[in-house]
């Protein structure tokens, strides 16, 4: 009987464990209905906050700012341990060895310690260790290295140093940044330009770009096919004059407009970039000034912003050779220089304009004809140093043509009194006397047309309908 009494309680332990055993890890409690409801909602709270998770990604995208959806989380970060396997515990990165420890802070006082022991906040040794740790705020491109089981001691002096550096090169990158983004190199444009020009195509104005002709201080030069516009026909060849964005060539040639009185209110509200396209508005008026003196020129088509489109002057995509360029025989060479002659002329006393920049570089040789063309810092006469600028052509002019054995070419000075009319006594023929004699009769030229200012303004300047 004994013996079977213990052998039933044996098995009725074997299946009924005990309570201690119910509870081991093991065996999970799951009698409680509270304990099965907040593992169910444990459960609910983190697949609701993987969703959120996903939906905070596709929200936020590629975008540099981004929107956290951080409080309308059901579960703590530090709680959510076993979300992911790869994710590093917070606490874990307390004494990691790669960051620099935070220094120590100073009292208000300034100093620890007493007596001899005493430490300032000037002390070698800490400022020397706070400048270590104060690299970790450097910019990540910077490489700082680590000092794993070093005891580094920067001084203020190289800290300074390298602060200064650092700062520096980041303003110079963003420099370089911003001259790639915003400016039109030679023979390339910016994405702003490269944009108007698409638009252009896509309008219909043009039909294609074909590539660069010609590049300059201020402009490149392309080619295109022509379009349609409903205003006005379109040549089936034109150029496009983009005039480069980058400012360096226009800060030493804004005299050539800030002292013209068109311009000159506009000028001085602009910013330099604006400045740009005034420059290009300015083109495309002296043009339209010498297309009514029907002087050889391009025909303006259409101006947007700091893009000029104009007529071809060329054939089956060649341009037409620069008179330095031109193979003239000799005849053709005397003929060309009557012509100039007579476009000086024409541009000072008809168009009121000197074009102030005036050489073989800026005339072309097309269909036994010269062509002027670069007009966009012509100035008017009245301008305070148009008179000066109609010299500087005249030497330029007269030089050229001499050094290619035109012998009724005439002197610089006879020339500037052929176009001007001033009558200014040749004398002994010196450059400073000269000049000197033409300042002395600036004030009578001026006083004698600036009454018929105002006439030359209505008949020859005015907004054109293909401006925007």
């Amino acid at each position: 009987d004994v013996m079977s009494e213990e052998l039933a309680r044996q098995l009725e332990e074997e299946n009924h464990p005990p309570a201690d055993v119910l509870l081991s890890d093991e065996y999970p409690d799951t009698t409680s209905d509270l304990m099965l409801a907040q593992m169910l909602q444990m459960q609910f709270d983190r697949e609701f906050d993987d969703q959120l998770r996903r939906e905070e990604k596709k929200f936020n995208g590629d975008s540099k700012v981004s929107i956290s959806f951080e409080n309308y989380r059901k579960v703590h970060p530090y709680e959510d341990s076993d979300s992911s396997e790869d994710e590093v515990d917070w606490q874990d990165t307390r004494h990691d060895p790669y960051r620099a420890e935070k220094p120590q802070t100073n009292p208000r006082r300034g100093f620890t310690g007493k007596g001899k022991n005493i430490t300032t906040k000037h002390d070698e040794v800490m400022c020397g260790r706070k400048n270590t740790a104060r690299m970790d705020n450097f910019a990540p491109e910077v490489h700082v290295g680590d000092g794993l089981g070093m005891d580094l001691k920067l001084s203020n002096q190289v800290f300074n140093s390298l602060k200064q550096h650092c700062y520096s090169e980041q303003r110079r990158s963003a420099k370089l940044h911003e001259k790639k983004e915003h400016s039109t190199a030679e023979q390339a444009v910016d994405p702003r330009t490269r944009l108007l020009m698409y638009k252009l195509v896509n309008a219909g104005v043009l039909e294609n770009i074909n590539g660069c002709i010609s590049t300059g201080k201020e402009s490149v030069v392309f080619h295109a096919d022509g379009g349609s516009l409903e205003e006005q026909p379109v040549p089936d060849e034109v150029v496009l004059k983009v005039f480069k964005t980058t400012l360096n060539e226009f800060k030493n040639r804004d005299r050539y407009i800030k002292d013209d009185y068109r311009f000159r209110e506009r000028f001085s509200k602009l910013n330099p970039r604006k400045v740009i396209r005034l420059w290009a508005e300015k083109e495309m008026h002296n043009l339209a000034r010498m297309k009514k003196a029907e002087i050889p020129c391009p025909d303006v088509v259409l101006l947007r912003k700091h893009i000029l489109v104009m007529s071809f002057i060329g054939k089956d995509h060649v341009p037409a050779p620069k008179l330095k360029d031109a193979e003239l025989s000799a005849e053709d060479m005397k003929n060309a220089y009557y012509q100039v002659l007579h476009l000086m002329q024409q541009m000072f006393q008809e168009c009121n304009l000197v074009h102030a920049d005036l050489s073989e570089y800026n005339m072309l040789w097309h269909h036994r004809k010269v062509w002027l063309i670069d007009v966009s810092q012509s100035v008017e006469p009245t301008h305070p140093h148009g008179l000066e600028f109609l010299f500087r052509d005249c030497r330029n002019v007269a030089t050229f043509f001499q050094k290619r054995g035109v012998s009724e070419a005439m002197s610089v000075y006879e020339l500037f009194n052929a176009v001007s009319q001033l009558n200014i006594p040749v004398g002994a023929e010196d450059e400073a006397e000269f000049m000197a004699e033409v300042l002395n009769q600036k004030y009578f030229y001026l006083q004698d047309i600036i009454s018929a200012k105002s006439l030359f303004s209505a008949i020859f300047f005015h907004p054109s309908p293909v401006f925007s």
